[in-house]
Order: structure tokens, then C-alpha cells, then sequence
């Protein structure tokens, strides 16, 4: 039945994976084998986090998973990871996404979670929506020809068996190290066998690399990394460029280690790894800094604060302060939400108030600064902001921001 409104959005029956997916395809620009995919996938997804806009077919598609992100202070932040989300041309301007956010996001409140995220296709579509960016990402290349390591690894790395015992490896040192990381996510289970290969999707090409794992000098295994390799020659010389899809580390040991195991490989003259943060220690590992560049710098992750209060109470801040927010269309159409942040790094405190306001500043530049690592005062100009008390933004911009940079390697 259609809405009064237009197309109807609500939650997607499992008899309707197979037009959703067609849709969510077509959108994409991709043609897969979408009956596979719907075989395959449906067990895992819940279908009480798939919309669908329907006016007689699917018109829009949006997805959710339950995850968390590690926020400033070591917290796990119940969060909803927002993917897959379109609007046919047929149907563009009609308010159709915006619907499916909202109904997403007042679902995710209901389920406690107070934050979402996602990775933006088009980057001129979320803002409106609450979401900034939280992450900033990039790739490392590597040119391994033209520099040696300032010092020597320790411990030991080996090529892992493709197994199930390798699965379960894997899934614990990546939990161990998103709890220590900010800005990384719990990732799904079902997700590790795929990444080395034992679960095959119809949607992406099967990985066919390797693993290797540094354990320490106990035999503790405390890093890996996954990646394959394009075999290149040129002028009969080898060439071939190692691709880090995976690499988790964690303690500097385990870090050095990996990337001097990687750069040490017979026939290899490059590593490329995406999905990796700027602000890394690489570069200092090399007795040449030039050998390496960071390129495709950009954004990652952008965060979108659901419930205001209880995502700013869950983190810590490295300043003590005492500052009223009003944030601007915290859910779109809603308005403002007032509160009032009592910062500190031992914990915080944050709550809705009727206190006059410090400082007035738009939801997406809340959330591109809630992880601490994009100013305030740079995510605020996009938009605007008023400072009620003079110098409330150079105050929130100190209170927000940390020392270490956010980074997320998990993509969806």
C-alpha cells in the first residue's frame, strides 16, 4: 500500500531480498549474480536493519549491522553501520533517502545505539543528515628498492595456513586491537572467513594472498598481515607491487616487524596498503622518508551523533571544561538540542539543558570532531556556527581534539 507521502519506506521481507538487491545493483552500476548474493548473504543479514522505499518496486535501499566504535577514553560506543544506501534516478528528490535515515536512525535510538556511521559514496549527501567526518584516510606506497629499516625486526613472522584455526587467529587479534584503537569498529564474525578466502561471495572477486603473523618472543602472536600481489616485470627485472588489504598490530614490535617482512619479499619493488591513517609511524621506520607516500588522502569515516548527550558523555576529553552546546538539526528537522558538556579526562558528564548556550554549531561538525581528530573550528566553517561567549569555539575545539589520531581500517 502507498503512502499518502509518495512511496512507502519500511522494512524489507525476506521474499523481497532479490528486487531489493536488484535495485541497490543497478544504483551501483554493478551486475552481479544477485539470486547468489540473496543465497549466500541472507542468513547473515538482519532484515529488521534493511528499508526499502517501494512505489509498486523497490526504489531505495538502505542497510544497517550492529557494531561498535571505540571512542576517545578506551569506551565501546554502541553504534548502527549504515551501508548500501540508494535512491533510483527515477525517483531522486522526493525525499526518499532522507526517510529511510530517519527511520534508520529512530530505530537505532530504540535499539541504544547512540551513534551511526558510514562510508560516503558522494560526499556532498550526509552532512544534512548529522554526519561528518570523523576519520581521515589514506593510502601508503612504498618503493621498497630505495630505503632499509633505521633498525632491526624483533620476534618472529611466518606465512599462516589458510584454515579455520587462522579465522579464529585473526578474529581475535582485530578485537584486540579495535578495543586499543579509537575510531575503529567491531567487525561482523562471519566476515573473517571471507577475508582470507574460505567463504566465497558472488559479489566480490575470491582473495587468493597470504597471511603472515608476527608472535613475539614468548610465541604470543601479537600481529598480521593479510595481503596478495600483482606479479610485474620491467625490463626483465622484477616489479611486483604487494597489496595490504589487512594489517593489525598490537604493539610497535609487531608493527615494525610486518612492514620490514613485507619489504624484505624476494621479486617485490612496491607495497601499497589502503585504508591506513596519515599520522603513521611508517615513514620513521625508513632510513629514507622519501621512499614512502601517503596519497588518495581523504575522507574515512563519518560519525553521526544520534543521541547527543549520551555520545558525549561516552568518551573522555584530554582538557577539563564546562561548555552549552546547541546543536543544530541533530536529527534533520528536529531542530536544536541543547546541552551541556562537563569535559575532563577521567570522565564526563553531558546532559540536555535549558542553560544559555556557549556556542551554536551544526550536528555534522559535532561529528566530524566527536573522535578528536578534525578541529572543531574547521568542520564548523562548512556551515557556521555563533559563539554566544567569545572564545566558546577555541574552547570547544581544545576540549574535543586529542593527541592521537582517530583511524578506522574496517571498510563496509
Amino acid at each position: 500500500m502507498l503512502s499518502p507521502t509518495g512511496p512507502e519506506v519500511r522494512r524489507v521481507r525476506p521474499d523481497e531480498l532479490l528486487p531489493w538487491l536488484e535495485t541497490l545493483t543497478t544504483t551501483f552500476l554493478e551486475r552481479p549474480d544477485i539470486a547468489k548474493i540473496a543465497e549466500q548473504l541472507g542468513p547473515y543479514w538482519d532484515f529488521t536493519r534493511l528499508w526499502g522505499a517501494f512505489d509498486g518496486r523497490v526504489v531505495g535501499t538502505l542497510r544497517t549491522w550492529a557494531t561498535e566504535l571505540t571512542v576517545p577514553g578506551g569506551a565501546f560506543v554502541p553504534s548502527t553501520g549504515v551501508s548500501a544506501v540508494t535512491v533510483m534516478a527515477t525517483h531522486r528528490r522526493r525525499g526518499l533517502l532522507r526517510r529511510m535515515i530517519a527511520a534508520e536512525h529512530d530505530a537505532a535510538r530504540e535499539r541504544g545505539e547512540a551513534i551511526a556511521i558510514l562510508y560516503a559514496s558522494e560526499a556532498p549527501i550526509y552532512g544534512r543528515f548529522g554526519y561528518g567526518t570523523g576519520v581521515t584516510s589514506c593510502a601508503w606506497t612504498l618503493d621498497t628498492r630505495s630505503t632499509g629499516f633505521v633498525s632491526e625486526p624483533v620476534g618472529n613472522v611466518t606465512i599462516a595456513s589458510i584454515d579455520d584455526a587462522l579465522v579464529g587467529l585473526i578474529r581475535d587479534l582485530y578485537d584486540r586491537y579495535r578495543r586499543q584503537r579509537v575510531g575503529e569498529v567491531r567487525r561482523r564474525d562471519f566476515t573473517f572467513g571471507m577475508d582470507v578466502g574460505l567463504v566465497e561471495i558472488a559479489w566480490e572477486t575470491p582473495w587468493k594472498g597470504w597471511v603472515a603473523v608476527h608472535r613475539d618472543a614468548a610465541g604470543e602472536a601479537d600481529g598480521f598481515a593479510r595481503y596478495t600481489a600483482d606479479q610485474k616485470w620491467e625490463h626483465h627485472q622484477p616489479r611486483s607491487v604487494v597489496k595490504v588489504q589487512d594489517f593489525v598490530a598490537l604493539n610497535d614490535r609487531a608493527y615494525d616487524a610486518l612492514w620490514r617482512f613485507l619489504a624484505d619479499l624476494d621479486l617485490v619493488a612496491t607495497i601499497r596498503a589502503e585504508r591506513r591513517s596519515p599520522y603513521e609511524r611508517l615513514p620513521w621506520l625508513l632510513t629514507n622518508r622519501r621512499a614512502i607516500e601517503p596519497d588518495d588522502i581523504g575522507d574515512g569515516l563519518w560519525v553521526a551523533l544520534l543521541d547527543v548527550p549520551a555520545a558525549l558523555a561516552a568518551r573522555t576529553y584530554e582538557r577539563p571544561g564546562d561548555l552549552v552546546i546547541d546543536v543544530v538539526d541533530a536529527e534533520p528537522g528536529s531542530g536544536r538540542t541543547r546541552v551541556r558538556l562537563e569535559s575532563g579526562p577521567d570522565g564526563s558528564a553531558c546532559a540536555i539543558t535549558t542553560r544559555d548556550a556557549d556556542l551554536t554549531v551544526h550536528a555534522d561538525a559535532l561529528g566530524a570532531a566527536y573522535l578528536g581528530g578534525t578541529p572543531l573550528r574547521h568542520a564548523a566553517l562548512a556551515r557556521g556556527f555563533e559563539e554566544h561567549r567569545p572564545g566558546a569555539l577555541s574552547d570547544a575545539d581544545a576540549i574535543f581534539r586529542t593527541i592521537d589520531q582517530p583511524s578506522c581500517t574496517t571498510f563496509f
